[in-house]
């Protein structure tokens, strides 16, 4: 049995999740992990909580709570979104635990050994007024690459560069406001990434026809020439100790330990579900497993530079085999912001939309190439004339009609003979092709090609016309019936991957009759289990409810005229 092992970066436990994380990183991996479980694989899908770093710090005292006490309430409410939203880890771990830091020291202690990591002394500003260093968050400028006034002292927001805090043009302290700042010489720990250049470039080089193009030359211009060594420690009082005697007072900084926060969930979900085996040797050093990180753009350079070369190095664990980036999701064609109020409340949205609905669009969202942008008006095009229309309309008359002229059910001959009929034949090629496109990591495609298999199943109902071929011939109607339930069941399962809720709504009128081996092959388009699955005859039982409501004109005007307000 094939492995598969895949990741969604780290959210950050520093404030709410918005669609364009959804969209991002966490449906495209959630999608693809049910996907490979639905093709009989053995799928172990691992996140957890990002709990280090300045900007935690910098909050939790605005909020004068301690640091412990803020993250875990941003890991619950993280949770519980995820779980709204039917995206489902085996393991949801938090980089705060005491096992995550047993992982963490271990990782530094095999860097250090293999002489990976060296200390530097190096320039830092140091706020006059309020008397702290300023690593990273704590201060804030004008990124010296692009020119945007907002750049943090890590990272732009802007134009992604991993920021050098001493280059940035007019730097003001994030903590008092101060712009009396100066410069103070300071010893850090580095990351001897250049030592690995070699060895990074012959990895990086097989991945040249398997990445993005929005990810391949983008890491290939950055690493092409060299690899530049990255300080991975800080002056700070949160965070995990660096652990050596001479480096008393300094943390491990947060993009160091948060990547291998995968490993360690890993070894605490094996450890928490009983499972026997060896989170390394069977899974993160396993060469037959495959490796995949979904992330966002703003993570390319920490998933296929920085973490492949301390995996390598350490010999912890392998390199990532695939690495779909993400571009980013835009509110209305300008980037969510909590702070302006510029982002959509996750919560409330499915309060009045449900997950089916949300789930829908923001996978049509999915930004694989480019930025894309959510959009209240589009959110109700796309549920009210495709997943309402197409899907759930087909579904209704289906079911209903089928209530309505067999209510003891109908015979097993009149299953025969659909998957060899040439809508079968169309459908089997269809559903190769589907699996060919998320085995690719394509998966806004793959929702495309489920959605032109529901076009091609409304379009067989209405144009067999049941409700006019039972005047005249009861048993034809009976067969476009019995047809077009096959085509609801081949829909039911594929939903599995993409909506879940929707295709357990579907899937309830086949429960007696389909087994979970039998899903598995007509998900990968083996259509002939269908003779085994009806068998012995079928009956729709139960009340037909309507599967996607659809969303009212008055709903879309509200909440276009609250943007308007911000």
């Amino acid at each position: 049995m094939k492995k598969y092992l895949i990741t969604s970066a780290l959210p950050y436990a520093n404030g709410p999740l918005h669609f364009g994380h959804l969209s991002g990183a966490y449906l495209p991996a959630d999608i693809y992990a049910r996907h490979r479980r639905n093709q009989g694989g053995d799928v172990v899908y691992i996140s957890g909580s990002d709990e280090h770093g300045v900007a935690i710090m910098l909050n939790a005292k605005k909020a004068g709570i301690d640091y412990k006490k803020y993250v875990d309430g941003w890991h619950q409410e993280h949770k519980e979104i995820f779980k709204a939203y039917g995206v489902e880890f085996d393991f949801f771990g938090q980089t705060s635990a005491e096992y995550h830091e047993e992982e963490v020291v271990k990782w530094f202690h095999e860097l250090n050994a293999k002489g990976l990591i060296e200390t530097k002394i190096n320039p830092q500003l140091y706020c006059n007024d309020c008397h702290n260093h300023l690593p990273d968050r704590f201060v804030e400028g004008t990124c010296y690459k692009c020119g945007y006034e907002q750049a943090r002292g890590d990272e732009c927001p802007n134009c992604g560069e991993l920021i050098e805090s001493t280059q940035l043009k007019n730097p003001v302290c994030k903590i008092c406001e101060s712009r009396n700042i100066s410069e103070e010489q300071v010893t850090q720990y580095y990351l001897m990434l250049s030592k690995f250049h070699k060895e990074y470039r012959e990895w990086f080089s097989t991945k040249k026809d398997l990445w993005r193009k929005t990810v391949y030359p983008y890491v290939n211009s950055l690493t092409e020439e060299s690899l530049h060594d990255r300080a991975i420690t800080r002056d700070l009082d949160w965070g995990i100790d660096v652990p050596l005697a001479e480096a008393k007072g300094k943390k491990l900084y947060v993009w160091f330990d948060a990547p291998i926060g995968y490993v360690s969930n890993t070894k605490q979900f094996f450890k928490e579900s009983g499972r026997s085996e060896d989170y390394l040797l069977d899974w993160w050093q396993n060469k037959d497993v495959e490796l995949s990180h979904f992330i966002g753009k703003d993570n390319i350079i920490f998933h296929t530079i920085i973490f492949p070369v301390m995996s390598m190095a350490s010999g912890q664990a392998k390199p990532a085999d695939e690495v779909p980036a993400n571009q980013y999701v835009n509110l209305e064609g300008k980037q969510f912001s909590k702070s302006t109020g510029w982002y959509v409340d996750a919560k409330k949205a499915l309060d009045d939309f449900g997950q089916n609905a949300l789930r829908y669009y923001l996978i049509s969202l999915i930004p694989e190439n480019s930025d894309s942008s959510f959009t209240w008006d589009q959110l109700q095009v796309k549920v009210n004339n495709e997943l309402a229309n197409n899907i759930g309309n087909f579904m209704n008359r289906c079911f209903k009609f089928f209530q309505k002229n067999w209510a003891e059910g109908m015979d097993a001959e009149l299953f025969d003979g659909f998957a060899k009929s040439s809508y079968g034949e169309k459908l089997t090629v269809d559903l190769k092709a589907f699996n060919e496109s998320v085995d690719g990591f394509h998966i806004k495609k793959g929702l495309e090609q489920i959605m032109a298999m529901g076009f091609d199943a409304n379009n067989y109902f209405s144009d067999q016309a049941p409700w006019a071929q039972i005047k005249a011939d009861k048993n034809e109607a009976a067969k476009t019936i019995a047809f077009s339930t096959q085509y609801a069941l081949v829909l039911g399962v594929l939903f599995s991957s993409y909506l879940p809720d929707l295709s357990q709504s579907i899937l309830k009128y086949f429960d007696a009759v389909v087994s979970s081996e039998q899903k598995s092959a007509l998900y990968q388009g083996d259509l002939s289990v269908l003779k085994d699955i009806f068998a012995k005859g079928f009956n729709v039982e139960g009340s037909v409810d309507a599967l996607v409501p659809k969303i009212d004109d008055k709903v879309i005007k509200a909440l276009n005229e609250d943007l308007k307000t911000i």
